[in-house]
């Protein structure tokens, strides 16, 4: 294959980082800059900008790099107390931001000064007992960077007056966000790690909290039979198999939560929440119940955040035979598309099986970590691609030319090719990759770089 791979256009894309990457949350009521400072980190104008207020409604995150230091910037929309029906939802998302960040970002206007809004901002931020950088936007010039002065009324230490629209100000504020986050892990082959971080989600009632307390052999979260109970962080380390874990939950809003039209909505946000701050997620369903289209939409969740899967069917006592078949048919057909996840059938109330978790997650982790060397997987490839070449397609087929491992948690896979591949043949491959190296309860990416034509009739050989 190294003959394939001569001259082609291949990154360096491999992963050195260990773990995942530190997340900085760009926060601040609506219209102080904040995606225009987003823009401005990430040194590219992909966030949108407009000048009206509430233009950025969900979380969205951006990779960024300083100084070497890779790291996700997360642009939100804007915060406000008290909010109702739309701007609840888009402040309920910047406090997720907040509650999953490393170090958060405020945003204040220089020109309007801290309002009412800003300081019931900055005790949302306290209570978050995250790292706080204070920015004064919009200090055009000198005489406005002179009125961040009295921003430190807010009590969040120095203000950092900028200009993220002209970029004044916006490398010593780069330095000082690198400064607080926390210090990348050292590379350790085989030395000890923290806990590993496990998200326990599910829909309302399905037996969360019931489980937590089974696993950790003590009262530590509410259960009732009304859905819904669980509103506060649950984060417990969790003894299992010998080993410790920390089971993840996220915040719960409680105010706004009570609102009966909202409620799935935050339950939402807190599964979300949840999976992105853990690493695996056993996703607890309800066997004695049909697979929903909530279920559905926690199992996309996990999935799409990239994050390794162990699936609970929970109530195992409840299961009649009959029963059996059903969720047998419904397995089959709900589920196809995640085919690999691991699946347990167990019973928080009684304990049956629980002890099953453990070797679920462990062997969900392996392959969410699991690299496989370039020679294996290019000689592996080329026997497949050989087997079954792409289809014709305007006759010609596109042909894979190489293929490396970007990186892991979750694997990721490039592919070299000569042009696009079908949506079917990628699928395909996926699924022949499963079956030779595993990647049992991870999700795998693969993505595609058609190879580069040059000439007027765009033909032409591959270049760097």
């Amino acid at each position: 294959m190294s003959e394939l791979s001569a001259g082609l256009d291949i990154p360096d894309i491999s992963d050195s980082s260990p773990g995942p990457v530190p997340v900085v949350a760009v926060v601040g009521r609506p219209n102080v800059g904040k995606s225009t400072l987003v823009n401005r980190i990430i040194g590219r104008r992909q966030a949108v900008v407009e000048d009206v207020p509430g233009v950025t409604r969900d979380r969205v995150p951006y990779d960024a790099q300083w100084n070497g230091r890779h790291f996700t910037v997360v642009d939100t929309g804007g915060w406000e107390p008290d909010a109702r029906d739309r701007a609840a939802a888009i402040a309920a998302q910047a406090e997720i931001a907040v509650q999953t960040a490393d170090v958060v970002v405020f945003v204040v206007d220089v020109t309007v000064g801290a309002t009412d809004v800003d300081e019931a901002a900055v005790k949302m931020l306290r209570r978050s007992h995250k790292p706080v950088i204070l920015v004064a936007n919009k200090a055009d010039n000198a005489s406005l960077e002179m009125e961040a002065v009295s921003l430190w009324s807010l009590g969040l230490g120095e203000p950092h007056p900028i200009s993220a629209l002209h970029g004044r100000g916006s490398g010593d504020l780069l330095d000082d966000i690198l400064a607080a986050l926390p210090d990348p892990p050292p590379i350790v082959e085989g030395g000890p790690r923290g806990p590993r971080r496990v998200a326990l989600v599910g829909r309302p009632n399905v037996g969360k909290s019931s489980l937590l307390n089974k696993l950790s052999k003590e009262e530590r979260a509410v259960v009732d039979s009304v859905a819904g109970t669980t509103v506060d962080p649950v984060d417990s380390l969790v003894e299992m198999d010998g080993e410790v874990w920390q089971f993840v939950d996220t915040a719960g809003l409680r105010k706004r939560v009570n609102q009966a039209s909202g409620t799935e909505y935050y339950a939402s946000l807190r599964t979300a929440g949840a999976v992105e701050a853990a690493e695996v997620a056993v996703v607890l369903l309800d066997a004695a119940e049909v697979i929903s289209e909530q279920d559905q939409r926690v199992l996309t969740q996990v999935v799409e955040a990239g994050r390794a899967l162990v699936i609970a069917f929970n109530k195992w006592d409840l299961v009649d035979a009959d029963r059996r078949i059903y969720l047998d048919k419904e397995i089959d057909r709900e589920l196809k598309r995640i085919p690999w996840a691991i699946r347990v059938n167990i019973s928080a109330k009684t304990g049956r099986a629980v002890d099953k978790l453990a070797p679920a997650l462990r062997r969900s982790l392996d392959s969410w970590e699991q690299r496989v060397s370039t020679g294996a997987l290019n000689q592996w490839l080329t026997a497949l691609t050989q087997a079954t070449p792409h289809p014709v397609r305007g006759g010609r087929a596109p042909r894979v030319l190489f293929a490396t491992q970007a990186g892991v948690a979750p694997p990721r896979f490039v592919l070299f090719t000569t042009g696009p591949l079908d949506a079917g043949y990628l699928r395909f491959i996926e699924r022949k990759l499963r079956e030779e190296f595993g990647f049992e309860g991870s999700p795998i990416e693969l993505s595609v770089k058609p190879r580069k034509k040059t000439g007027p009739g765009g033909r032409g050989k591959a270049h760097g």
